[in-house]
């Protein structure tokens, strides 16, 4: 069993077909084979406010959004413990240091705290995660 953790770029393509690749459907494969996912605490929010807007824009069915979000909760993703104890110091200097946002930089605080591999489909995340020495989940 692996673990590692997964941003917001990752996890919303399960949601849309149209947004989904190869790696992203291998990555949610790993997860209901075993391996586990860690988050930082605002990834159910965001994930949310994803899915509602999609909603809102007629993108995806109200029962579309239901049964990702019940697909979403039967698998292992933990939501990090210590992320809101790292917030206003650690994760704020890595959002300054590599200019990400606030939420992509709790996601490289958690996996360089963490040691584990970061999966991300944002280039600003992953050219963050290289200059930090985050390993990375290729897609």
């Amino acid at each position: 069993m692996a673990r590692f953790v997964a941003d917001a770029s990752v996890t919303r393509t399960w949601c849309f077909e149209d947004e989904a690749t190869a790696w992203s459907d291998a990555l949610l494969t790993r997860l209901k084979a075993g391996d586990e996912a860690i988050v930082p605490p605002q990834w159910p929010v965001e994930m949310a406010n994803v899915v509602f807007i999609a909603v809102r824009r007629g993108r995806i069915s109200g029962e579309k959004a239901g049964r990702f979000f019940e697909d979403v909760r039967a698998l292992p993703i933990d939501i990090d413990p210590e992320s809101g104890e790292n917030t206003f110091a650690g994760v704020f200097a890595l959002a300054v240091q590599h200019s990400l946002t606030v939420y992509d930089a709790a996601c490289l605080e958690i996996a360089g705290r963490m040691v584990l591999p970061l999966a991300t489909l944002d280039d600003d995340l992953q050219k963050a995660a290289r200059t930090a020495g985050v390993p990375l989940l290729r897609p």
